[in-house]
């Protein structure tokens, strides 16, 4: 079945109601936190109050004593015992000698490297005794200078070395593209357009923190493992082939409703594993439940990329040739798929839409004393746009066009199209997308609504942001040649009843993107039944056949696209049934709105009858078929999907205070074959909201001297609210995906790509008449201020003086 097909069918574009959104409005959901298992205790982390340190003694003698402490672990307990978390990415150096991975411990191993890093664990009765316990650990430390800045990394500054492996503090340096052949078009362009720009660092918050809860069973030898993640199968895998060293099938992991995650779940965290050994330590369940400081020192962060990138263009403003060098932030220690960040998902995206014929990119990756950087919502894709759409628009400015016409003059218009970094887009139409988000947002009308802010004595400005993404990493033969240390596919299982229900069994997980709904809609579209007599079942290693899990806006062309080829055996199989039944050849058979029909008779039944038919074979071809109407597929995608879109927003500036309000913001987005509209809506409004959030108030900031987190909680760190933006417009472009048999291409992380840019060049155009020629996310009301005084845009994002002041807000 073709995508075209598939896109006509019922429930394909219907906006129904997510079927899981009652047990969540009801209080009913069940997260890890809600579960209580018997015989539980309570652990508490003891983490370091600085950034580097040498451990010189941990004395647990008082600790040990105080009511309810059934065992307290640090370093030494671990040390030559078991592995390190493992980075699941290699990233190669240009010589061809791999990246430096230095050892990350479950439990710091007589050093440690960021504030809030692992020192002990304390396990007790009760949560406010393991709190009492840990407050009673004395851990003596020879304190050492920090490195915190990735700018102070790459200048080598200072004598500060946080690994041995790597002693200049660099994990690698990777590049991409014809260096000689960029530079020769250099020296020949007509026009050339620099800028230098800093993507600003971020903590992921999403509401639901990290939860644990690890048990051990005595009597099987058995583990579980119940956690708050994004992909249950890698968890296991990474924890128990790479750290503990257990066979797999001994280990279970069980990831409930998992209350948003935005790429910060999906990795192997130190609690996970210290709580599932500690179990059979202590053999006793234990449970830890993050406090909300905990997941501002712990949780792994975002972005924090400081560039230099170069356009050269023709006289007309066609591009000719760019060049980018990146300074990559890694933080203490490498994270899951932190390596693959900057580098694969970062610099294959810096073509976008446009017909650049070179490009050549360097991206330089640092070890600092802050908790380790990885994928957050887009991973790679966010930084690759807002580097890029920044610069175009600066190259729009300088060559004296238009925004939308410097873009439309060099969009791709031919399909399939190879990049000259790597990736081949195989379809698109980006002046559409163009064309729409203009009518949408009313650009004929912007002059008349400027007029009326300068008359209110503010200003206005507007900004353009044309993306593109990656979504659904593929293939794995490619990622793995490119250092993928994991298969990056997806399995579904479909499970057909006796009555004719279904039970969907996906290596995809859901963390508030709406599955159960969506992938239930696919079900039933495909054969002809209620939506309600789908059920999708997800999370759990000892349910579901083995699975990547959700990162990425894979969900559905990845995972969905399995489901389809499930369901194409249980077709093929059916077939065969309703031909028995109806004493017909299968070759013969037709099958669609839930009934097989004999071509060119009026003979048909309906799938619930081929159903029973499978389970009670009283009239059965036994001889052919075996009973029963299970099927399982794996897909693995022959290509990445490219959603893409162009993004508008209008900003007003007030002249004495700084402060910036979003007034319109339109997104066109072209995700191929939509499911559910209402869905999708959702998705991109998430994700606009958690982009602008970036561009004008979110900003993590450590102190550049002792490495403390300086925005460590939400009186420091401001997230967005639902005051701070308008009514967003949205609609959308269908180029339907060519390789999937959706012809979906993800929805989940577009918003959050193509935002940051279009609100900062909304800024810049903004300030343009007062000399501002360049800024750095965020635009917060004090930095725009003294913008405005200076004619120019502070350089330093991370100044220790803009933290508290400028950053953050009180809490309502």
């Amino acid at each position: 079945m073709g995508a075209s097909d598939f896109s006509n069918l019922p429930h394909i574009g219907e906006a129904l109601r997510r079927k899981e959104d009652y047990r969540f409005l009801t209080g009913a959901g069940n997260y890890t936190d809600d579960i209580t298992l018997a015989n539980q205790s309570h652990a508490v982390f003891v983490r370091s109050p600085h950034a580097h340190a040498v451990i010189k003694s941990i004395d647990i003698a008082e600790a040990s004593k105080m009511p309810g402490v059934v065992g307290i672990f640090s370093g030494k307990d671990i040390e030559g015992k078991m592995g390190g978390l493992p980075c699941g990415w290699l990233i190669n150096n240009p010589d061809g000698t791999p990246m430096k991975e230095p050892m990350h411990p479950i439990l710091a191993i007589k050093k440690v490297r960021y504030v809030g890093d692992h020192v002990a664990m304390v396990v007790a009765e009760t949560v406010e005794q393991a709190k009492n316990a840990a407050e009673a650990v004395m851990v003596d430390y020879e304190v050492l200078p920090a490195l915190v800045s990735v700018a102070d990394a790459a200048k080598k500054t200072g004598s500060t070395t946080l690994h041995d492996e790597a002693p200049d503090n660099q994990c690698y340096r990777w590049v991409l593209g014809d260096k000689a052949a960029v530079d020769n078009v250099f020296t020949t362009a007509a026009h050339i357009t620099k800028l230098d720009l800093v993507n600003n660092r971020l903590i992921p918050n999403p509401i639901e923190p990290r939860v644990a809860i690890g048990s051990y069973s005595r009597g099987t030898d058995d583990y579980t493992l119940y956690v708050s993640n994004q992909n249950p199968h890698v968890e296991r895998l990474l924890m128990t082939a790479f750290v503990l060293g257990l066979p797999e099938h001994k280990v279970r992991v069980i990831a409930p409703d998992v209350g948003g995650g935005f790429g910060s779940k999906i990795f192997l965290y130190a609690e996970d594993v210290c709580l599932t050994w500690a179990a059979k330590q202590l053999n006793r369940n234990i449970k830890w439940t993050a406090e909300r400081s905990e997941c501002f020192l712990s949780d792994a962060h975002g972005r924090d990329h400081v560039s230099h990138a170069e356009m050269a263009m023709d006289k007309d403003g066609k591009f000719l040739a760019m060049r980018v060098h990146t300074d990559a932030n890694l933080g203490a220690y490498l994270s899951t798929f932190s390596t693959a960040v900057p580098t694969i998902l970062y610099a294959t995206l810096l073509a976008g839409q446009y017909t650049t014929p070179q490009i050549y990119v360097e991206v330089d990756a640092w070890f600092t004393n802050t908790a380790p950087v990885d994928a957050y919502r887009g991973a790679g894709r966010p930084e690759a746009t807002y580097l890029l759409e920044r610069l175009v628009s600066r190259c729009a400015w300088e060559m004296n066009l238009g925004q939308d016409e410097i873009r439309k003059r060099n969009f791709i218009t031919t399909f399939p199209y190879q990049t000259p970094v790597a990736l081949q887009y195989d379809t698109g139409d980006f002046h559409a997308c163009m064309d729409k988000a203009r009518v949408l947002a009313d650009v004929e009308g912007y002059a008349q609504r400027k007029s009326a802010t300068e008359a209110k004595g503010k200003l206005r400005g507007i900004g353009y942001s044309s993306y593109i993404e990656a979504c659904g990493i593929a293939p794995s033969n490619i990622a793995g040649a490119l250092g993928a240390r994991a298969g990056l596919f997806e399995c579904g299982e479909i499970r057909v009843h006796p009555t004719g229900s279904v039970t969907v069994f996906t290596g995809s997980h859901s963390h508030g993107q709406g599955h159960e709904t969506t992938f239930a809609q696919v079900v039933a579209a495909r054969l002809g039944i209620p939506v309600d007599n789908v059920d999708v079942v997800h999370g759990d290693t000892g349910r579901v056949p083995f699975g990547m899990g959700t990162y990425g806006s894979r969900s559905i062309s990845v995972g969905g696209a399995a489901i389809m080829k499930a369901l194409d055996k249980i077709e093929t199989k059916a077939k065969k049934i309703a031909a028995h039944l109806m004493e017909a050849s299968d070759a013969d058979i037709e099958f669609a709105n839930g009934e097989f029909t004999v071509k060119g008779t009026d003979k048909k039944i309906p799938f619930g009858q081929v159903a029973l038919t499978a389970y009670v074979p009283h009239n059965y071809p036994l001889d052919k078929l075996e009973p029963g109407l299970n099927e399982t597929a794996f897909y693995d995608p022959t290509n990445f999907t490219f959603p893409g879109g162009t993004y508008i927003c209008e900003v007003e500036i007030d002249k004495q205070t700084g402060e910036v309000k979003v007034d319109r913001f339109t997104a066109v987005d072209d995700f191929g074959t939509i499911i559910n509209p209402m869905i999708v809506e959702g998705q991109v409004h998430g994700g606009l909201v958690q982009g602008i959030g970036q561009a004008l108030l979110e900003n993590c900031v450590y102190d550049n001297e002792t490495g403390q987190l300086l925005t460590g909680s939400f009186m420091d760190y401001a997230m967005p609210r639902a005051g701070d933006f308008p009514q967003f417009k949205l609609d959308t472009v269908c180029t339907p995906c060519t390789h999937n048999p959706l012809g979906t291409k993800g929805c989940g992380e577009a918003g959050a790509i193509g935002s940051p840019p279009a609100v900062i060049n909304a800024v810049l155009d903004a300030l343009a008449p007062l000399g501002v020629k360049d800024f750095d996310m965020p635009a917060s009301s004090s930095r725009v201020w003294e913008a405005m005084q200076k004619g120019s845009a502070p350089q330093d994002v991370q100044a220790p003086s803009l933290a508290a002041s400028t950053q953050g807000r009180p809490a309502p």
